[in-house]
């Protein structure tokens, strides 16, 4: 992008990266594959348990939580990758650490699918 691009043709360009970025990540990474599977399973589920506003809210923010520590987490795997293609203890860290963030979320996410189902199974 450019400096003289001016905001909105900035914006416009921004968004076309962002696209493209997203596509990437839902045509080629299978980790993001999987969590948009479950994703699209949990909007289902709370479609015909008839979720209330609030349970819609906490169950969109850990589906989106975990989306981006996801798509996070594969650029930093493909920047520590290009930077050191071969082994290295460093960036062995590095990408656990990241997969270790996707976790959390994905604990965030469990917990609250559990809050919000489980009593309505029970």
């Amino acid at each position: 992008m450019k400096p003289d691009d001016g905001f909105i043709l900035g914006r416009l360009k921004s968004a076309i990266y962002a696209t493209k970025g997203l596509w990437i990540l839902i045509t080629t990474e299978h980790s993001f594959m999987f969590h948009a599977s479950i994703s699209i399973l949990l909007l289902v589920l709370g479609y015909f348990n008839n979720l209330t506003n609030t349970q819609w809210g906490f169950q969109i923010l850990v589906i989106g939580l975990v989306m981006i520590a996801e798509a996070l987490n594969t650029a930093i795997e493909k920047l520590a990758d290009h930077i050191e293609p071969n082994a290295h203890k460093t960036i062995e860290i590095i990408k656990d650490v990241g997969a270790g963030a996707v976790l959390v979320g994905l604990i965030a996410e469990v917990a609250i699918v559990a809050l919000i189902y489980v009593p309505k199974f029970l």
